[in-house]
């Protein structure tokens, strides 16, 4: 007999992630019925579904009231069952810090302006919010090992925390730009970590981005990210102990 939610559970688990658009997400997320049969299942065996309205792609896990017995039971927090070393953690809240959070601010802020439109026009058609990766430009390999290479272990370091981000899914590479990956914008809860962001170590991070991608507007120049920031990286250690990169 036919399994729904359990096909959806095993391809979640065997594939990582899916897309949003998936025939199956798509049913699980909009039927309340579907979802709630889901996140029990997931729910008995100490995992829950990650997901976000603006992310593009879903995946599963662990549960926050497991976090505890998974990632506390060594003499540290483990953070993750990756095994990624501290560099590549804090690379990891940098990279999303550039990729994703400028991407969700511009989404929300989209459809705060949609939504003030429909208001205005009584039959005002739905329009869904961009939630691929070319809402923000790549970063140049470069300029992130100019900017952030004596805080996070060298050009070498870096590199090989790029391969390890790479192989689990966070990032795409592609002729020395960094590109959001499928698992990226579930790694960290981004109502709980943005305000860390924005107003705590990495707020430089944001300004920055914020100030590129305002250049870039203006110029079609292919190296308009090669300008290197000129802050310290600070606490970023302290931010990644709320990633959820156990996907």
């Amino acid at each position: 007999m036919s399994d729904p939610t359990a096909t959806l559970i095993a391809r979640l688990l065997a594939e990582r992630w899916l897309p949003r658009d998936d025939h199956a997400v798509r049913q699980v997320l909009v039927d309340a019925e579907l979802r709630d049969e889901l996140d029990r299942r997931l729910a008995g065996a100490g995992l829950r579904l990650l997901e976000h309205p603006f992310a593009a792609h879903v995946a599963v896990g662990v549960a926050r009231a497991q976090e505890n017995d998974v990632f506390g039971s060594a003499r540290a927090w483990a953070a993750s069952n990756l095994q990624l070393d501290r560099d590549a953690l804090a690379l990891l809240v940098v990279l999303w810090s550039l990729l994703v959070l400028p991407k969700r601010q511009r989404q929300i802020a989209r459809q705060e302006s949609e939504r003030q439109q429909d208001q205005e026009q009584m039959f005002a058609e739905l329009k869904p919010v961009p939630v691929g990766q070319d809402m923000v430009e790549p970063i140049n390999e470069r300029t992130l090992v100019a900017d952030f290479g004596d805080k996070l272990g060298g050009k070498f370091r870096i590199n090989l925390s790029l391969g390890a981000l790479q192989r689990h899914g966070f990032i795409v590479r592609r002729k020395e730009r960094i590109a959001e990956g499928p698992l990226l914008d579930l790694a960290f809860d981004y109502e709980r970590i943005a305000s860390r962001v924005m107003n705590g170590a990495l707020s430089f991070v944001v300004e920055q981005a914020r100030a590129t991608q305002a250049a870039n507007a203006d110029s079609l120049d292919d190296d308009a990210y090669d300008a290197p920031l000129d802050d310290d990286l600070h606490e970023s250690s302290d931010t990644t102990e709320e990633a959820q990169a156990d996907v």
